[in-house]
């Protein structure tokens, strides 16, 4: 990939978003570009933690495994999102699993090479001090959405969030272009396929969204805003 093209990304990624362009040609000379098919894992939880990464394209799901064997979904990571970044200050092993669900091109940085950089400029440092406290207060926000909610207004929850950080606008309405399965949505708010099944019919029935091989179409956000 051309220097210049990849100093460009790197400037629209927050982490680096307030660097010189110089600076951002050091960090372009310790970026290891990598390719990963649909279903393939990146690092997988406990491995050790070598590097941070950064989503240029595609989109990977973060999960650990329940006692009882059950897939709970942490995070869905999307193109400039950072990920597997709390190795790099307690050099721990991966706290998660993350897995492709979309074709995606992923920058790899090792942190032993990312360390002086951060070491020697705040910018990066405060960068990475506000996505950590980013996903701290995601975090919070999930536990609070399991305890209060039942498992309508979670899922309805989650497909609002999903419609303002990543939707479509369309003559029908706003699409979700995730492809996510009726399973990873169980996993992602806790509960069971079934119960997603016979959510979203109810809410197909009523005429607040309809799901397509593209993804969901939310046709009614206010009345779906209502539900909370």
């Amino acid at each position: 990939m051309p220097l210049a093209k990849y100093v460009e990304y790197l400037k629209r990624t927050p982490l680096f978003s307030g660097l010189t362009t110089g600076q951002l040609e050091e960090i372009d000379s310790i970026v290891l570009a990598r390719s990963y098919k649909k279903g393939r894992m990146i690092f997988a939880e406990g491995e050790p933690g070598e590097a941070v990464f950064i989503l240029k394209s595609g989109l990977v799901k973060l999960t650990r495994q329940a006692e009882d064997g059950r897939e709970h979904i942490l995070h869905l990571v999307h193109p400039g999102d950072i990920f597997a970044e709390i190795v790099l200050f307690d050099g721990g092993n991966y706290p998660a699993t993350a897995e492709v669900l979309e074709d995606a091109s992923v920058a790899v940085i090792r942190n032993r090479d990312i360390e002086g950089l951060i070491i020697g400029n705040s910018h990066v440092a405060l960068a990475m001090l506000k996505i950590m406290a980013g996903r701290l207060r995601q975090a919070q926000e999930k536990v609070i959405n399991l305890a209060l909610n039942d498992t309508l207004r979670r899922l309805v929850q989650v497909l609002l969030h999903m419609a303002e950080e990543h939707g479509e606008n369309t003559g029908a309405g706003v699409r979700i272009s995730m492809r996510l399965t009726n399973q990873e949505l169980a996993n992602l708010i806790g509960t069971t396929r079934e119960t997603i099944n016979r959510i979203l019919n109810g809410l197909k029935r009523d005429g607040s969204l309809e799901v397509d091989k593209q993804g969901i179409v939310l046709l009614n956000k206010d009345k779906l805003q209502k539900l909370l």
